[in-house]
């Protein structure tokens, strides 16, 4: 397999760390018996607050219960998913909206991690909003629900550029991420109302960069 950079699901599966994302996980399941969640787009306000790291190891744990699952880097500024996993980037969502055949036959690769696969990005366009705003997205968007149990999103943070409100509206729900002692509450309610604005289904929000308690590090040691 790949590098696993910040893999800690896979570097260390019995760490407090990944336990959180094993919790996180069945939260999402919970939510999903309300209202169908086969979609999903895991965005933040700003960078730097850890959305493709949470995605890769959600995707992780999702797929060690035996789920069908597929990675989609919609981040088509400053894609990362492919990294975490080693692999390319010279094909993938931009291909697919671009040529016929890869609409039909998308170009996922293998990450190593059974039962979890990866769209890339692909090479970057030039006016990536109106590609993720276009009827070809939303039948790429269709295209991959049938690839998979469900399909997890990045994209560029909220407060950086319209796309992850554009792809809100393509998706069963949304999960924001947000960074303890880095984003701003006023950055965090200005994503939500944006959010809200296209009635995005905001499903949770996810805590990162949050201090162990010390018994449960003990506990887990």
């Amino acid at each position: 397999m790949a590098d696993q950079i910040g893999l800690v699901t896979i570097t260390d599966p019995l760490s407090p760390v990944s336990e959180a994302y094993r919790t996180l996980r069945v939260n999402l399941q919970f939510a999903a018996l309300d209202v169908e969640l086969r979609t999903l787009l895991v965005a933040s306000p700003g960078p730097g607050e850890g959305k493709s790291t949470t995605l890769a190891n959600l995707a992780v744990t999702m797929a060690q219960v035996d789920q069908r699952v597929l990675m989609v880097d919609c981040d088509l500024r400053r894609p990362r998913l492919h990294e975490f996993f080693g692999l390319g980037n010279d094909t993938g969502v931009t291909t697919m909206l671009l040529e016929d055949e890869a609409l039909e036959n998308p170009p996922l690769q293998e990450t190593g991690v059974e039962g979890l696969r990866l769209l890339a990005s692909g090479k970057l366009p030039s006016r990536p909003a109106d590609l993720l705003g276009s009827r070809r997205m939303e039948r790429a968007i269709a295209r991959l629900r049938n690839e998979a149990d469900i399909v997890l999103f990045d994209a560029p943070p909220v407060m950086a550029a319209t796309d992850a409100a554009i792809l809100a509206t393509k998706v069963d729900g949304v999960l924001l991420v947000l960074r303890a002692g880095e984003t701003k509450r006023e950055h965090a309610q200005r994503v939500k109302e944006r959010l809200g604005k296209v009635h995005a289904n905001i499903v949770g929000a996810v805590l990162t960069n949050v201090s162990l308690d010390a018994t449960l590090r003990d506990y887990y040691h």
